[in-house]
């Protein structure tokens, strides 16, 4: 019996240093040619993407080039699902390469384990090297760093969770769901997740599914970037009628809390911050030695302990003023309706 049509969909903006090496990866799979079609959905390019998409195209009837007008990632995976012809639909970062046989694992277990959407383990590779780019990607594969966030930090076996690196669903979960909220420019796939969750779905981790995933390994990017997704741990509260993200997104938020207020309040209650700070700096040095352990690099004793916390208090610096975004939008809305007064259905 021939394997499902299945539609890869790869949302992208910029991103010809990284797109060919993604394609390679999917077009050199295992997945059968003839049962397979790769949708490349373009934000308005102007690095070279475009021209890439289009020779690929040319050279494999299974690419296609999507226009993304509105250039967000929740817009670019709309328009894939609404073009994908499969009746499994996969979504494949650009930064990401997967392995020969991803997708064959991808729709066997959807097919065996009754999983709405299966996705498996992702190895954090540095985009740039530098003297950070090791501990940053240590930091971002270990527990202390990102939690339970078992799509980064490995699993033995497989098992239900809230989300995966990417996604490979039925068709038929964007009719009962809905597709992709177009309002949120990040966390759109946890937020897809937990809403498929709500809906009775289920996600399943496969620690044999495995691809690749280039971080940023900069400092000054790895530290923007955290911001930016502590922000937006927090903004899609505004835009979603779910609880959009897992607990594991709101502890940097309380961490850099207390930090905070323990400086605030440190001339008349010097005991809290030291509370916060000094078990969070023996944590810290615990998981920067399992870290050196088990990599046998000794010296990151030295240099994972900055970058935890800078992983942390980024993340947590940037929720704070996503929460301060969103009670301002919150209030807008308000002086709206109170300044408009309330919308009264005509008959």
């Amino acid at each position: 019996m021939p394997l499902p049509f299945l539609s890869v969909v790869i949302p992208c903006r910029n991103e010809v240093r990284f797109l060919a090496r993604c394609l390679d990866s999917i077009l050199a799979g295992g997945y059968p040619a003839g049962r397979m079609e790769v949708l490349v959905v373009d934000g308005g390019s102007s690095d070279g993407t475009r021209e890439l998409i289009e020779e690929r195209a040319q050279a494999d009837l299974r690419v296609r080039l999507i226009d993304n007008p509105q250039g967000t990632t929740p817009w670019a995976l709309n328009h894939g699902i609404a073009a994908a012809r499969g009746d499994i639909v996969a979504r494949v970062d650009a930064h990401a390469a997967v392995a020969a046989d991803y997708f064959t694992l991808c729709v066997a277990h959807l097919e065996s384990s009754g999983a709405d959407n299966v996705g498996g383990t992702m190895r954090t590779l540095p985009r740039d090297m530098g003297l950070f780019a090791g501990p940053i990607v240590a930091a971002l594969g270990h527990r202390f760093g990102v939690g339970n966030s078992y799509f980064r930090i490995g699993s033995r076996e497989p098992r239900w969770v809230d989300t995966v690196f990417g996604g490979c669903w039925r068709r038929d979960v964007f009719q009962r769901v809905g597709k992709f909220n177009t309002d949120l420019r990040r966390s759109q796939d946890m937020e897809f997740s937990l809403r498929l969750k709500a809906a009775g779905g289920r996600t399943l981790l496969v620690p044999e599914v495995c691809s690749d995933y280039y971080a940023r390994s900069r400092l000054g990017s790895f530290v923007r970037h955290n911001f930016s997704n502590g922000e937006w741990a927090v903004l899609p509260f505004i835009y979603s009628d779910v609880i959009p993200v897992s607990l594991r997104h709101l502890i940097p938020l309380l961490f850099a809390l207390s930090l905070l207020a323990g400086a605030t309040l440190f001339a008349w209650t010097p005991w809290l911050l030291a509370a916060v700070c000094i078990p969070y700096t023996l944590a810290n040095l615990a998981a920067s030695m399992d870290v050196a352990r088990k990599l046998n690099v000794p010296g990151y004793v030295l240099s994972m302990p900055p970058v935890f916390f800078l992983l942390h208090a980024s993340y947590g610096l940037g929720s704070i003023v996503g929460v301060l975004r969103a009670a301002s939008a919150s209030w807008q809305r308000k002086r709206t309706v109170l300044k408009e007064g309330p919308c009264i259905p005509r008959h």
